[in-house]
């Protein structure tokens, strides 16, 4: 089975709003199912907004780093994959 390749990698985790910066490395759109893994943490999310340079977006491309808004903590160095 083909190791997946992650969409982005977290750079930086807001505790208090639940929001993870994410480094992308492929497009990621408002609605997709991701899953965030950090070692054998790992849970999987629906992107239901997200921020680029404090506005507002509906997706990101590969080089951007975007803000998103996830239910569990997402700790620096956490990888994130499209969920299958």
């Amino acid at each position: 089975m083909p190791k997946d390749n992650p969409i982005g990698k977290v750079v930086h985790w807001y505790d208090k709003l639940g929001v993870a910066v994410i480094k992308l490395n492929k497009a990621l759109k408002v609605g997709d199912e991701v899953r965030v893994k950090r070692g054998d943490y790992e849970f999987t999310d629906t992107i239901t907004s997200m921020q680029l340079d404090h506005k507002p977006v509906n997706a990101g491309k590969k080089g951007d780093e975007i803000a998103v808004k996830v239910s569990k903590p997402a700790k620096e160095g956490a990888e994130v994959y499209v969920a299958k």
